[in-house]
């Protein structure tokens, strides 16, 4: 087996971000947490897990984040227990090679996804019974006993040529999707359950912030779950903003300021007070902010309507001085999203990758042109610099091991 992982060492997190300004080059270091190893397969460790074969893997922004040493100590989820190895990559399509004896709904040759593991233990991955509240509806993200540590986790993960897991945290991938399609499916979940969080209505002016993948995406679930909105997409490089306009932006700002335009979009008006302060009264009537730094949040809620939505799509692993009076003032919802989970689509409580794979099959989800540089495992770190620089024209990078 091969993989990057991270390991969940403060010392070593905490001495490449103090050395990582004056030497960049230190995350891949042997001073770093993260590793890129060898080494012999594991065995399966118990009747119910299988064995997958990596054909093609996504690299992720969250991915990066953990490789560079950008997640601070201090936020919540480093408070919980659980997981102290992070194996990178899960936007993963790969293939079944070995299966448990007490698995019943998956072979050999299969080709599947990487589910909830990334996200951490479940109920189901830790067999137990009963689940909790959120695991029964299907929302294993956000499982009660995720930390509870009663179970095995798997090895190896997207970025590498293997790995293991519970048979409940991957998923079948229908025949009649190519493996880039199947690719996409995790990332797409993402965009869809971020719009399905708060769903524009007809004749909304929706506002996307951010044009990397995940707002890429965002912009065509826009489209998809509503047709009759208005959609203004920021982008920050012209190969993104090409993309947003193929994908269903209306309006894309790629070097326009969104306070200086909301008037002419949406109809609000811009109030500018002392130190630069600025506030739109009016706005978009829901915000995806698809960054999730300290400055387009802050932005986010001042260019939301009163009552308005802003959903926070994307995230900084890190605590953001934010003003947060837009939410009690203008009583703007401000609303988070994680991953895929389960949904409700046209009055059915489903799973949003099977929501993704029907407007794939529909055609009104594509996955055309958006993969745009391919590398090898051993191309690990050109790949992962193609990747931060948009200068490159990268929108997804991936992993090809066929």
């Amino acid at each position: 087996m091969r993989a990057i992982y991270v390991d969940k060492h403060l010392p070593r997190l905490l001495l490449v971000k103090a050395l990582k300004r004056l030497w960049p080059d230190v995350v891949f270091s042997p001073l770093s947490p993260a590793r890129f190893a060898t080494w012999p397969d594991p065995p399966l460790p118990g009747a119910r897990w299988v064995r997958v074969r990596n054909r093609l893997c996504g690299i992720c922004a969250s991915d990066i984040a953990l490789l560079m040493a950008e997640a601070d100590p201090t936020i919540a989820p480093a408070a919980l227990p659980g997981t102290s190895r992070f194996y990178l990559g899960h936007e993963v399509v790969g293939e079944i090679v070995e299966v448990g004896a007490g698995v019943q709904h998956l072979y050999v040759g299969d080709r599947v996804l990487m589910d909830t593991r990334f996200q951490g233990a479940t109920c189901l991955s830790q067999e137990i019974e009963p689940c909790c509240r959120h695991c029964a509806e299907g929302n294993f993200t956000l499982c009660e006993n995720a930390s509870l540590g009663v179970a095995p986790r798997g090895e190896g993960g997207g970025w590498g040529d293997t790995f293991t897991a519970h048979e409940t945290e991957v998923y079948r991938v229908p025949d009649e999707l190519s493996d880039e399609q199947a690719m996409f499916v995790e990332p797409l979940s993402t965009a869809v359950r971020a719009v399905l969080r708060r769903p524009p209505q007809p004749g909304n002016h929706v506002l996307i912030v951010g044009c990397g993948i995940v707002g890429l995406n965002t912009v065509q679930a826009t489209r998809a779950v509503q047709p009759d909105c208005h959609i203004t997409a920021v982008a920050r490089y012209p190969h993104q903003a090409e993309a947003a306009r193929r994908l269903g932006a209306d309006t894309v700002l790629l070097r326009e300021d969104p306070f200086d335009v909301v008037a002419t979009l949406t109809g609000a008006r811009v109030y500018r007070g002392m130190f630069g302060n600025r506030m739109a009264l009016g706005g978009w009537d829901v915000v995806y902010d698809c960054v999730g730094s300290a400055q387009t949040v802050h932005d986010s809620l001042r260019l939301a309507r009163g009552r308005g939505t802003v959903v926070m799509v994307g995230i900084t692993l890190a605590p953001l001085r934010i003003d947060l009076t837009p939410v009690w003032y203008q009583e703007v919802d401000l609303v988070g999203v994680y991953a895929h989970g389960a949904e409700c689509w046209h009055g059915e409580q489903r799973r949003t990758y099977e929501i993704v794979i029907e407007l794939l099959r529909a055609g009104k989800l594509t996955t055309d042109g958006l993969i745009t540089h391919r590398f090898r495992l051993d191309e690990w770190r050109q790949a992962i610099q193609t990747a931060m620089d948009k200068r490159s024209g990268s929108i997804k990078v991936v992993f090809d091991y066929t």
